[in-house]
C-alpha cells in the first residue's frame, strides 16, 4: 500500500532525508522513532505530497505521489505535527469544511461528521473556537479530520501528544481497532506506543533509515533481552554476584536499585537464554532468590545505541 523509493530531501547545503526507502502492507502500524531533527516529519510530508522530494518518490496505493499527488491525498488520512487547524473556527465548522473538501455533501458529510466526532469524543467542545481548546482537544480535532474519509492509509505525526493517559489509552485502542483494514505510520517519541500499537519500527538517525524490524526484534538487540533480574537477601549478595560472573553463559553482572528495590542484574553473552542455567546455580548453592524475572529487551536501549552511534 506504501512503497517508499530512495527518498531524499535537500534543503540547501542540508540533507534531511538521506535515500530512504521500504515498503508496508495493508494491516502493518509502523511506528517511526528517531530523535528531533531526524527527518521523521519531512519523510512523512513527501509521502503525503505535501512537500516535494528532492529525488526519489513515493507510491502510496498505486499512485505516484510526484506524478499524481491529488489522488495520493485522496487515499491518505493525515495529521501532522502539531494538528495544524483555523483557530477562529470551531470543531464543527472545521469537520463540516474538511468533509465538504473532501468531496462529501448532504447527508453523506453529516454522517461522516458525526461518525468523527464520536470516535474521538469532541460533543463537548464542538462550538468552541479551536484556538480556545486544550492542546489534547486540538490533537483529537486533528484526528478527526484525518479520519473522517475513511482514508486507506493513516500517516499520523505524533497523534497523542498532549493526551491525557486516558486520551491515549482511547487513541491508541481506535488506531488497533483500525489497524487492519489499513496501512498506518505513527511519528512518535513514546517508545512505549510502540509496544502498545504497531507491528513495526524503524529507527532514523540523519536522515538515514538504521532500522526496521518487528518491536521485538530490535528489542532482541538490547542489552538487557533475556537478562536475569535477581533479588537476594543482602548477606549471599556479594557471594551470588561473584559465583554468577564466573559463568560461561554470564558477560556481566551489576548492581541494581530502581522503584522495585535492590537487585543484581545479569546480563547474558549475546542475548542468549540464561534463565535456567542462572536457576541451576542458585539451587545448587542453597540460596533462595526473593524474586527472578526474564528480562525483556528495551526498545530505548536499542534506540539510544542506534542514534548515538550514527553519523
Amino acid at each position: 500500500m506504501i512503497e517508499v523509493r530512495n527518498l531524499a530531501k535537500r534543503f540547501g547545503p542540508i540533507v534531511a532525508v538521506d535515500d530512504v526507502s521500504f515498503h508496508m502492507q495493508r494491516g502493518e502500524v509502523l511506528g517511526f522513532l528517531g530523535p528531533n531533527g531526524a527527518g521523521k516529519s519531512t519523510t512523512m510530508k513527501m509521502i503525503t505530497g505535501f512537500l516535494a522530494p528532492s529525488s526519489g518518490t513515493a507510491i502510496v496505493c498505486g499512485a505516484d505521489v510526484t506524478a499524481d499527488p491529488i489522488a495520493v491525498k485522496r487515499k491518505i488520512g493525515y495529521l501532522p505535527e502539531g494538528a495544524p487547524a483555523y483557530p477562529d473556527m470551531t470543531p464543527i465548522a472545521f469537520l463540516d469544511f474538511i468533509a465538504r473538501i473532501r468531496g462529501f455533501a448532504g447527508a453523506e458529510a453529516r454522517k461522516r461528521v458525526a461518525k468523527a466526532v464520536e470516535r474521538l469524543a469532541l460533543a463537548e467542545v464542538l462550538y468552541q473556537p479551536i484556538d480556545t481548546l486544550s492542546k489534547g482537544f486540538k490533537r483529537r480535532v486533528g484526528l478527526a479530520q484525518a479520519l473522517l474519509h475513511d482514508p486507506e492509509v493513516l500517516i499520523l505525526d505524533e497523534p497523542t501528544d498532549g493526551l491525557d493517559p486516558n486520551q491515549k489509552h482511547e487513541v491508541r485502542s481506535l488506531i488497533t481497532e483500525m489497524a487492519p483494514g489499513k496501512a498506518i505510520i505513527i511519528s512518535t517519541h513514546i517508545l512505549e506506543e510502540v509496544d502498545a500499537v504497531c507491528s513495526r519500527a524503524m529507527i532514523i538517525a540523519h536522515g538515514k533509515l538504521l532500522a526496521d524490524g518487528a518491536p521485538g526484534a530490535l528489542e532482541a538487540r538490547s542489552r538487557h533481552f533475556n537478562a536475569v533480574r535477581l533479588a537476594l537477601a543482602p548477606e549471599i549478595e556479594a557471594a551470588a554476584a561473584e559465583a554468577l560472573r564466573k559463568m560461561l553463559e554470564v558477560e556481566a553482572v551489576e548492581p541494581v536499585e530502581d522503584g522495585e528495590g535492590r537487585a543484581l542484574m545479569v546480563f547474558p553473552h549475546g542475548g542468549q537464554s540464561i534463565a535456567a542455567a542462572v536457576a541451576d546455580l542458585l539451587r545448587a548453592r542453597g540460596w533462595q532468590p526473593a524474586a527472578l524475572r526474564v528480562e525483556r529487551g528495551r526498545l530505548d536501549d536499542v534506540f539510544r545505541q542506534i542514534t548515538m552511534t550514527a553519523h
